[in-house]
């Protein structure tokens, strides 16, 4: 009697569907992507993740010199270096996670050619990844807040809820510029220029009162705007900023997630084929 061979016929989903028990039974999957990602990162470095540490606490020396001591930035009533470098540690974050999410399908595309697996876990270990970094930049932040005799309030329980919200926001950029890069090769040149970009107009080097009370719902545009005051908020005392300007930029964010997983699961069908 002829044997017959089990057949598995994959389709693609329609519309927003996010198969969380497919992601699940990937979950070893996920791992290793994290694991290679890091590994990647610091093979044959001499530092190491020392890295980490060294990108934001330079940039904000530079920052401090420039614009704390000769431009006089306000920092309301905070130590320039301090208020410089509590906004670096969740904006290197997001800055790092968005452009390695946004390159990574086409850094795996041997990978995706050959194998199936659910194609969003690339884009999200990159995401991830990064976490790693943030958290040991995040402890050099805790020896600042030591040094200046900082001292938190009740506020640093909602931390969570800002680095959730840019790892939300990372995400979602990082959905739609991946299956961009796919189609056209632009992004990889855009990044940069869009990176910087979007570092002024995030208050990393000014805090977001300087921005007029008007333009505060449009300043919130800007997701990173509500996650780097909502970080200074929670973790050095300052004063809670504009409301409009927060929920501008977590309704902004989740839109960027959901926009983001329409799109990239619109073009999963045929990403294997382009790539």
């Amino acid at each position: 009697m002829k044997e017959t061979i089990p057949v598995t016929i994959i389709r693609p989903p329609r519309g927003i569907r996010l198969d969380l028990k497919e992601l699940w039974e990937y979950r070893e999957l996920l791992y290793f992507l994290i694991w290679r990602d890091i590994k990647v990162r610091y093979k044959q470095t001499f530092l190491g993740a020392t890295w980490a540490v060294l990108q934001p606490f330079l940039t904000m020396v530079v920052f401090s010199i420039f614009f704390g001591k000769l431009a006089r930035v306000p920092s309301e009533g905070i130590p320039y270096p301090i208020f410089a470098y509590a906004a670096l540690v969740p904006w290197n974050y997001f800055a790092h996670a968005m452009n390695q999410g946004s390159l990574s399908l086409v850094e795996y595309q041997r990978v995706i050619t050959k194998v199936y697996f659910p194609r969003i876990l690339v884009p999200f270990a990159s995401v991830l990844s990064g976490l790693i970094d943030f958290a040991i930049a995040f402890v050099v932040l805790i020896g600042m807040m030591f040094f200046y005799h900082t001292t938190p309030t009740l506020a640093i329980f909602t931390l969570p809820l800002f680095l959730g919200i840019a790892i939300i926001t990372a995400l979602g950029i990082s959905l739609w510029l991946s299956a961009l890069n796919v189609e056209y090769r632009d992004v990889r040149y855009i990044l940069p220029f869009f990176t910087q970009f979007l570092l002024f107009l995030s208050p990393v080097v000014y805090p977001s009162s300087l921005v007029p009370q008007k333009f505060q719902f449009l300043y919130g545009l800007n997701p990173m705007s509500g996650v780097i005051e909502g970080f200074r908020w929670a973790l050095l005392g300052k004063s809670f900023p504009s409301p409009d300007m927060m929920a501008t930029s977590f309704i902004v964010s989740f839109l960027l997630l959901v926009t983001g997983l329409m799109y990239f699961q619109k073009m999963e069908r045929s990403i294997a084929d382009v790539v």
